[in-house]
């Protein structure tokens, strides 16, 4: 089969020079998507690539090498050690990587989303309005969940991105955005929320050699009301049923500044002996997950596998270990979009699903600028994958 990056009309001239900026917080994420797009430009065969409009386009690195040093006061500045005049930049940045530290009077400090928000903005304003586009890739969107106003209260996620265009940003993407409304506070520039639906599956059947994807003994559950839209496309791409829970509060009081659950209701067909597939964006605490995943099994589920985009693991492992072997949990998929801790990489209940590829190919594509739509949807690719996986055609190599 034709490799992915093949297939596409990518003889168009780049929008500019390629230049990616991954700042401390994404590094590692950003040397995997650089050296992919280093192995595909040396061997694409270009008819235009000794042209001027292709100047730089094979090269033995795209990153350019920036840094944000900090004064002994915490504060910092932006620097740009190389020449961005006319470049096509992308700029990415984990605002949830807590591992990174500095310096503040003496105290270390770690670095929180707030840290990494305005690193973001000192590299853009180091930029100085000289590069040719700028593309900010931001994989948890930043105050996502602040995206709506319920009191009298701030509206952070939509002054950030207020804010980021103001600045001169053209496109921002961000993967599975808690609430993708909240574009509409810039309705005239870019915005993309990517699902990573295709790897969480490439994950599952890579990893699970013994499922039935079918509605007699698989199910997608969605473990609120607010993630259906995740649950519904995973179940018609796969050919599944749908089930969901809600949580019935008691509104009549407030406990640790929250109305308590009374009671987790179950809508949906009979799940027993079925496997659950259960989809969120993220697992924060986890109890939300763990309360779903424990329901489920009381109703007699089979095994519950857990996909979320982001592990933050908020309040650690301990509580997930406890679940995987009292079999509550039997494999939890996210991806390497945020920071993931070394620990939690050698989990026996855990899957990494590696999505650098997947944006270099974003990146690739959107240089020559092509349309990304058909990396958006994935659905084709997922069915290929699942027929190769009934087929036992499906080896861990699969692009």
């Amino acid at each position: 089969m034709a490799k992915r990056e093949e297939t596409q009309n990518l003889e168009t001239i780049p929008v500019g020079s390629l230049g990616i900026i991954p700042l401390k917080s994404c590094q590692e994420l950003g040397a995997r998507i650089d050296q992919y797009l280093v192995d595909w430009r040396t061997e694409r065969e270009n008819a235009h690539k000794d042209s001027l409009a292709f100047s730089g386009y094979q090269r033995d690195s795209y990153i350019l090498k920036t840094k944000v040093p900090r004064f002994g006061s915490g504060e910092a500045k932006g620097v740009i050690l190389e020449s961005v005049r006319g470049n096509d930049l992308y700029i990415l940045v984990d605002v949830a990587n807590y591992s990174l530290t500095y310096s503040l009077c003496g105290h270390e400090n770690h670095m929180s989303p707030d840290d990494h928000y305005q690193d973001l903005k000192r590299i853009i304003a180091a930029v100085g309005g000289k590069a040719r586009r700028i593309t900010v890739i931001m994989p948890f969107l930043y105050e996502s969940r602040q995206h709506k106003r319920s009191a009298r209260e701030s509206l952070d996620c939509a002054i950030a991105l207020q804010e980021l265009v103001r600045m001169g940003v053209d496109n921002i993407i961000t993967f599975d955005a808690h609430d993708p409304r909240v574009q509409n506070a810039i309705p005239l520039h870019g915005f993309e929320t990517v699902q990573p639906a295709y790897q969480f599956i490439k994950g599952l059947l890579t990893n699970v050699k013994d499922l039935s994807i079918d509605s007699s003994h698989m199910m997608v559950i969605s473990p609120d009301e607010g993630g259906m839209s995740r649950a519904i496309y995973i179940a018609n791409v796969l050919g599944l049923d749908m089930g969901m829970f809600y949580k019935r509060r008691d509104y009549t009081r407030i406990v640790d500044g929250r109305n308590p659950i009374v009671a987790h209701e179950f809508l949906g067909t009979s799940v027993e002996g079925k496997d659950m597939i259960i989809i969120d964006d993220m697992i924060s605490s986890g109890e939300s997950i763990l309360e779903t995943a424990s329901e489920l099994k009381k109703r007699k589920a089979r095994r519950v596998f857990v996909f979320a985009t982001f592990g933050l693991f908020t309040n650690g492992l301990d509580k997930f270990d406890k679940a995987y072997e009292d079999g509550i949990i039997d494999k939890i998929l996210t991806t390497n979009l945020i920071y993931q801790a070394p620990e939690l990489l050698e989990k026996p209940w855990y899957i990494n699903c590696d999505m650098s590829k997947y944006i270099a190919y974003i990146i690739d594509t959107l240089n020559h600028d092509t349309s990304i739509s058909g990396l958006l949807n994935p659905s084709d690719r997922i069915q290929s994958l699942v027929n190769k996986y009934k087929n036992g055609e499906l080896n861990q190599n699969v692009d």
